[in-house]
């Protein structure tokens, strides 16, 4: 569905992704995780256009065949079927909700800079917006305004905001960052449920969560991958566990709210 021949991204003399190769399979979820600094947020900003390589590849599979979409920018991207949401909630804040749902789907539909806008695509973009409300668990605050919601709905607002359009990869990035644990089974819900139909990349830093809804694990570390395979190999990797993992253990899960990952 997707994947990168040997990208790799310098700043000055940091290597901040390192010739890396991976391949993002159908419906599949792939948490990526390693410490602080080990590249994955650039590598997220390199799949999405956000960042340009320094070397190396971004290919998406298509009805085509592989088409390389290293030089598209992030709107060519999203367009494109690959869409993305943020560490740092990303949504507009005094607007409701299913605003906010709308809007993302009109802007995927190219229609946002057309002078004369047809009505009967404004109903169809209200429709598809309500349908992802009700998926996220959030339909019954349509009317509230984004930044009224708690932490952990706005957390599944911005899951729907990447919805719309329906893309064919998913990249999201700590959707349980700073969420309430009360609230952390609704949003490993919805990962779950959007993986089913979905192509999910995700950086997560709870490895309880990571160990128990990934087909796939891959670890960087220093910009380069470490590791990759399923979890319970990942998890029982020596070098792995002692160094990325903070000795994790299944039966640490109550502990396991930050895992020594970043």
């Amino acid at each position: 569905m997707l994947r990168t021949r040997g990208l790799t991204r310098r700043f000055g003399g940091l290597v901040a992704v390192d010739h890396v190769d991976f391949e993002l399979g159908d419906d599949e979820l792939c948490s990526l995780i390693g410490p602080n600094g080990a590249g994955k947020t650039t590598f997220f900003n390199l799949l999405t256009g956000t960042l340009a390589p320094s070397d190396g590849a971004v290919e998406l599979r298509t009805d085509d065949g592989w088409r390389d979409v290293t030089d598209a920018d992030p709107a060519e991207t999203a367009r494109m079927g690959v869409h993305r949401s943020y560490q740092i909630t990303n949504i507009f804040p005094t607007n409701t909700v299913l605003e906010n749902v709308r809007v993302a789907a009109q802007a995927d539909a190219d229609t946002g800079r057309q002078f004369h806008r047809n009505v009967n695509a404004f109903e169809e973009h209200y429709e598809e917006a309500y349908g992802i409300l009700e998926r996220v668990g959030l339909a019954d605050e349509a009317d509230t305004t984004a930044e009224n919601l708690s932490h952990g709905a706005a957390r599944q607002l911005e899951v729907g905001v990447a919805l719309a359009g329906d893309p064919d990869v998913l990249l999201l990035d700590e959707p349980n960052a700073g969420v309430s644990s009360e609230s952390v089974d609704r949003i490993v819900d919805l990962i779950e449920d959007v993986a089913s139909d979905h192509a999910v990349l995700l950086v997560e830093h709870n490895m309880d969560i990571v160990m128990n809804v990934s087909d796939r694990v891959v670890v960087l570390d220093r910009g380069s991958v470490i590791a990759d395979g399923p979890p319970e190999d990942v998890r029982n990797d020596e070098d792995v566990r002692q160094a990325y993992l903070g000795g994790y253990e299944r039966e640490d899960a109550a502990d396991s709210s930050g895992g020594g990952v970043a």
